[in-house]
């Protein structure tokens, strides 16, 4: 699969583009679990489910629609993947981080990337949002490992902004304006993402650890992509919904459906949130 990866992202791309009479496109964004909604602010919307994309993977957890929504959001054409693929549902690396590459040969510039995670801030609480100022990668795995195809990125790729300064700061300033109209302060907290394999939750130990080296919230995606976005040159908003905390030392059982029942009441700050930043934000 590793001698074809080049030609199965050109492949992909060309079937999608062949779907739309729209490109380049301008952003792409992935949705983690119980934020799919967003999709559905898309105007003018082409959906197209994964299983009908030559080479795609199919996701497999419950939240995650599985399609991409193509189409305008604020003046801007976006596309939209309505669920993601996971290392933990058995796919290699490159399989999760491929739709990243097929964004970039569509045409993507930015990507906002979101996922649902636990808190491991103690000044944090479920229903807050987290931008990403930075991970730590404790899959165990990187996606960027094998034959270097230089079509798709350099050999080795600096992750000094994998999560872009500007676009934190233009989120703050739209949260600062979105507590001033609702006339209460918006939870909108930063710090460092520690993705991990999964599919478990952590017990406590590992938790405490991971907040030790400096982890503020913890899941199950988000990093590999991330790195394939930095290999491919995007800039990149990432938003943590923290459904819950995972303090080692006060950890209590968790469900998935916990998870995104949170992720749920969160929604409409998410979506007014990153409707107002693909609006306002410079496409370089």
């Amino acid at each position: 699969m590793d001698s074809d990866y080049v030609q199965h992202i050109q492949e992909a791309a060309q079937w999608i583009s062949d779907q739309i009479d729209r490109r380049p496109l301008d952003i792409g964004m992935v949705l983690g679990s119980g934020l799919g909604d967003l999709a559905h602010q898309v105007e003018h919307p082409v959906t197209i489910p994964y299983d009908r994309i030559p080479h795609f993977p199919v996701s497999t957890v419950e939240g995650h629609a599985g399609q991409f929504v193509i189409g305008q959001l604020e003046g801007k054409l976006v596309i939209v993947m309505q669920g993601r693929f996971h290392y933990y549902e058995g796919y290699s690396m490159k399989k999760v981080v491929f739709p990243i590459y097929v964004m970039k040969q569509l045409g993507v510039r930015s990507l906002i990337i979101t996922n649902a995670a636990g808190g491991m801030n103690r000044e944090f609480a479920a229903g807050d949002l987290m931008l990403i100022s930075d991970h730590l990668n404790m899959t165990g795995d990187n996606p960027l490992i094998g034959i270097h195809h230089p079509e798709l990125g350099v050999r080795f790729p600096d992750m000094s902004q994998a999560y872009n300064r500007e676009y934190r700061q233009l989120a703050k300033r739209i949260g600062e304006q979105l507590s001033a109209e609702r006339g209460e302060p918006i939870r909108l907290q930063e710090g460092v993402y520690a993705g991990i394999s999964g599919p478990n939750y952590l017990p406590p130990a590992e938790l405490t650890m991971l907040a030790k080296l400096g982890g503020d919230a913890i899941g199950m995606s988000t990093v590999g992509e991330v790195i394939a976005a930095s290999h491919a040159g995007l800039r990149v908003l990432g938003i943590s919904c923290i459904t819950d905390m995972a303090i080692g030392e006060e950890l209590e059982p968790l469900t998935h459906e916990q998870v995104v029942a949170v992720a749920n009441r969160t929604k409409p700050v998410f979506i007014e949130l990153v409707k107002r930043f693909v609006k306002e934000v410079e496409l370089s």
